[in-house]
């Protein structure tokens, strides 16, 4: 990856599941966990999507938010919300630009990682061949220990 801890989060707009453009900015104040992922409504990705959701209010617990990316379109972002009732935003990158701004972008496809971003928009931890079943629970560790810092 060409992202360094430490560095600015490179800055992005793209449509959530509504249809709406959501840009990083709309977020500065708060932690952000940017998730990439290789595909809307598979195994693996439905496990990292609803361990997230399940864990939610500790993450808006300590003004958290999660953003998940993908390839996938706005339409397919949509079904993959409400088939599980996923709270948090969905951003479709068809174009793959912000897959490739983040250097996330595979032989396969998008790579599962993720950034942690602080209220300022330094990234602050970057999570590489992301394992699903336990992202969550690593995350939120290392969130409490940033917050407690």
């Amino acid at each position: 990856m060409n992202i360094q801890e430490g560095q600015k989060a490179p800055q992005f707009s793209l449509p959530d599941q509504e249809g709406q453009q959501r840009n990083l900015n709309d977020y500065k104040g708060k932690w952000v966990l940017l998730y990439f992922y290789p595909k809307d409504d598979t195994p693996g990705c439905t496990v990292e999507a609803c361990s997230l959701r399940d864990n939610l209010p500790q993450f808006k617990g300590i003004n958290a938010e999660i953003l998940g990316v993908s390839t996938d379109t706005v339409e397919s972002h949509k079904e993959f919300e409400q088939k599980y009732g996923l709270p948090f935003t969905l951003l479709a990158d068809s174009e793959k630009r912000v897959v490739d701004l983040y250097g996330v972008q595979g032989l396969l496809g998008t790579k599962r990682s993720s950034f942690l971003i602080n209220p300022e928009g330094l990234i602050v931890k970057i999570y590489e061949s992301v394992d699903p079943n336990t992202h969550t629970e690593q995350v939120f560790n290392d969130l409490q220990a940033q917050v407690l810092k």
